[in-house]
């Protein structure tokens, strides 16, 4: 059966469209607006992970404290750091300052975060997948306009883009402030309170099935963010992209996402079931990322980014889903920071990773490594009894 959406979800889900287009809007120039002030592959995969890297650390922490404070409070208090970093982005005249405006977005920014955890509080354990979906499809509806759009900027420059996403951001602020509704009751703090207990993370760690799903995680998006933080410039130095092209791969990219997570998975899943949709997620991801060693075409291009944007849109979800049904409803925003960090710990590491491969070997080895992930991502997410994880 289909799913029925609550106005909550449909609220969560309007203002995650709008924080996707928000970052969607730069990420096609981001790479090319570095590199006009002489940044090599190396220092602008440095700048994509700096966000990460924050990120990581901030992730658990903002997730933990919304399970106490409040979903609300604390996203606004990511939406108004995002904000921030898109002005000083807008107004960079140097490299340090976009440095800093990803430093500024990833130390408060975890908006996706605490909108997964409050999709958590308004959907049942049964949906939880199929709402994970949906929210991708948001992703996706971001991803559809935000490069589109940004590409098309920044013909004007650099900057009118990171303007045009400081002005979406500040919706979202308006959104949230306006009708989003509290899901958690408040709880005060212990003095023993930690924000970041390891202890706590540890026993899902302890939960074999939820240990594989976590590691299946972490080495999807390995796989998705070697390739795609390093798209512009492998697309660049493999088939001549420039800003405008990267945006409307982008946008296709996100048209296929909201085709599958949005309107198809929700069908899939009653008709297929996860275990069988996780098979063919991993194997669409590993073929698209193959015909990407290919030269470029309209045609290639066309078939192979879609086999990887359907892969990638129905790993995640089943993936989220999967780990937020082993938990109870009170750890849902832990959990969920959990993982989140785990993915910034990826994004931390994928960029520079492929930025080196870019940078000292050919082009093509940002493929190779990326299906090498993908191979071991596979093992974890398709393995029930996995011998690497005993």
């Amino acid at each position: 059966m289909s799913m029925k959406l609550s106005k909550s979800l449909l609220i969560v889900l309007l203002i995650q469209v709008t924080e996707v287009l928000g970052f969607s809007l730069i990420l096609p120039l981001l790479p090319f607006y570095a590199q006009d002030f002489g940044a090599s592959p190396l220092v602008v995969a440095s700048i994509m992970s700096l966000f990460s890297l924050f990120q990581f650390v901030s992730a658990p922490i903002l997730g933990r404290l919304s399970d106490y404070w409040g979903r609300k409070p604390l996203l606004l208090a990511s939406q108004i750091s995002t904000l921030v970093s898109f002005v000083i982005l807008a107004r960079a005249s140097s490299l340090w300052m976009i440095f800093l405006s990803r430093a500024v977005d990833g130390l408060l920014g975890s908006n996706f975060t605490i909108a997964q955890a409050y999709i958590s509080d308004v959907s049942s354990k049964k949906d939880r997948s199929k709402a994970f979906g949906i929210s991708g499809m948001a992703f996706g509806i971001g991803f559809l306009i935000g490069p589109a759009m940004g590409g098309f900027l920044s013909q004007f420059g650099f900057s009118v883009p990171a303007w045009a996403a400081a002005g979406v951001s500040l919706i979202t602020i308006l959104l949230t402030l306006l009708f989003l509704k509290e899901t958690v009751k408040k709880r005060k703090l212990k003095l023993d309170f930690k924000i970041v207990d390891l202890k706590a993370f540890q026993k899902y760690f302890d939960d074999k099935k939820t240990k594989r799903l976590l590691f299946g995680f972490f080495a999807y998006l390995l796989t998705h963010v070697v390739w795609t933080s390093n798209l512009a410039l492998y697309a660049d130095r493999r088939w001549g992209f420039d800003a405008s092209d990267i945006g409307w791969v982008l946008a296709y990219v996100g048209l296929i996402t909201i085709i599958f997570r949005g309107l198809l998975i929700s069908k899939m899943i009653d008709r297929w079931g996860e275990e069988k949709l996780r098979v063919w997620g991993v194997g669409a991801v590993m073929l698209g990322l193959v015909g990407l060693l290919g030269n470029g075409s309209v045609l290639t291009l066309g078939i192979t980014l879609g086999l990887f944007a359907f892969g990638s849109g129905i790993i995640r979800p089943l993936i989220m889903g999967g780990i937020s049904r082993n938990v109870s409803s009170k750890e849902q925003g832990a959990v969920i920071g959990l993982t989140n960090s785990l993915g910034s710990l990826a994004q931390v590491a994928g960029p520079l990773i492929g930025g080196y491969l870019l940078t000292y070997l050919f082009p093509q080895s940002v493929i190779l490594m990326a299906l090498l992930f993908m191979g071991l991502g596979g093992w974890f997410i398709l393995s029930k009894k996995n011998i690497l994880l005993k």
